[in-house]
């Protein structure tokens, strides 16, 4: 840890997370410059706050930076600081210091994955708060970490992404979860060891948790330093896991005494499976993982179930965006990913005509194909690696009709869905699930799930 008061920040990045940090070093008495490589970014600094020139440069007498979450380790603003000797930490861990100085620091939930991690960290948050704890969703989910510290909450339900926890050496939650290890983000961390190990960080705290029918989740959990490891499981669970029980979620790992299982060890029901929502394989997960983090905080089984009752996803995240001629329309957008990808489509039935495609980020989708071949109708490629989801489409699906919008073309999304609706038949579901980043042709992913959701309007 580093004393803030008097000392000379770099704060690199002016977005939603890089300006919250600058005002709050601002408060906390330090010398703040702001870099950013979009010259406009630096015209609306927080008072107090002075714009660095150049955002490969680390100003003279800087005693620290704090980066955003996306730089990479290789790139030249890293590289200069530690050339100079300057340490560089991320939000995360700077909110980590300042809630560390706190007569009452708060307690860390953090929630960490491949995919599932905003659903569950907002199921958690609404268990939290249906247990009456003073909790709010920070993190990766868009509310920055540096401002729910100071705002002197009890409890904080964080999304940490591989990025974050990279930045973040120090952080140590009470509970953390990894809910499950796929390809992803492989350009940014170099390696599936190193994206891993990243994602492990979250479990080095007193109480880990993790997906175990995941087998990358799993082995994480196995090797964590954790005094309590919880798993959760679709399945029936074992001692020190939840899982499902006759269309109920179970939980073996806390127990309590209304029931016992066919081996004589507390059964604890905490919520129908009926009441969760999202349904399907992933959105069960993640009830079952918010509901493991939320017990280890202590909280009861009357809460998780009023909580998982209270919650609904938020948009882009399997929602039904409209119905035309007898075909379904479904925007899973922020299925950014393989992993995402193909739980968005094993949550429908079958046939599906499929939309995918954009930035693949160095991952490789010919698995996904292959296990979801047989459910689909056809599929409408678009961004920028459309060859490779061609191809193995191809490899995998022969004879399945495949349509291509390439890149550039007007209206890209509109065209995208026009060219499913003509594909689907009445009683088909449309899926929008790119398995891939949206930065080629969208702002993010939310834009992409609006821009679906405009177009399937237009039909």
């Amino acid at each position: 840890m580093i004393a803030l008061a008097g000392t000379r920040v770099l704060v690199a990045g002016a977005g939603v997370s890089g300006l919250a940090v600058a005002r709050v070093l601002v408060e906390l008495g330090a010398v703040v410059a702001v870099s950013d490589s979009r010259p406009t970014a630096l015209t609306d600094l927080p008072d107090g706050a002075t714009a660095a020139p150049d955002p490969d440069a680390v100003p003279a007498g800087t005693e620290l930076v704090v980066t955003g979450p996306g730089r990479r380790p290789d790139q030249a603003l890293v590289l200069a600081a530690a050339a100079a000797g300057v340490p560089m930490v991320g939000e995360p861990e700077l909110a980590w210091w300042i809630g560390q100085t706190l007569p009452r620091p708060p307690a860390w939930l953090a929630v960490t994955g491949t995919n599932g991690k905003t659903t569950t960290v907002g199921m958690l948050e609404a268990i939290l708060r249906a247990a009456g704890r003073d909790t709010v969703a920070c993190g990766n989910i868009g509310f920055p970490l540096v401002e729910a510290v100071r705002g002197g909450h009890e409890v904080l339900a964080v999304e940490l992404s591989s990025f974050q926890l990279h930045w973040s050496p120090s952080v140590v939650p009470a509970v953390g979860c990894v809910l499950n290890v796929a390809d992803d983000h492989l350009d940014w961390h170099g390696s599936m060891a190193a994206y891993a190990a990243a994602k492990a960080q979250a479990l080095r705290g007193p109480v880990a948790v993790a997906g175990v029918d995941d087998a990358a989740a799993a082995a994480l959990l196995a090797a964590s330093p954790a005094a309590r490891r919880v798993g959760v499981t679709l399945g029936e669970p074992g001692a020190d896991q939840l899982g499902i029980v006759g269309g109920v979620l179970v939980d073996r790992a806390f127990g309590g005494p209304t029931g016992a299982d066919a081996e004589g060890e507390s059964a604890l029901e905490l919520a129908d499976v009926a009441a969760v929502h999202p349904g399907g394989p992933s959105g069960l997960t993640d009830a079952l993982a918010a509901a493991a983090v939320a017990r280890a905080h202590g909280v009861g089984p009357d809460a998780v179930r009023s909580g998982l009752d209270d919650f609904h996803p938020g948009p882009h995240r399997s929602a039904v965006v409209g119905e035309v001629d007898g075909v379904t329309y479904v925007d899973d957008s922020k299925a950014t990913n393989p992993h995402a990808a193909g739980a968005a489509l094993a949550a429908r039935g079958e046939p599906v005509v499929w939309i995918v495609g954009g930035l693949l980020k160095g991952a490789s989708v010919d698995a996904l194909v292959a296990t979801h071949a047989r459910r689909l109708r056809g599929a409408v490629v678009i961004g920028t690696d459309r060859s490779e989801i061609v191809a193995a489409l191809a490899r995998h699906a022969p004879d399945l009709p495949v349509v291509e919008v390439a890149t550039g073309d007007h209206e890209v999304m509109t065209t995208a869905v026009r060219r499913a609706a003509a594909l689907a038949r009445p009683g088909d579901v449309v899926v929008l699930a790119p398995s891939a980043a949206s930065m080629d042709q969208f702002v993010d992913y939310a834009h992409r799930g609006r821009a679906f959701a405009e177009a399937v309007v237009q039909l």
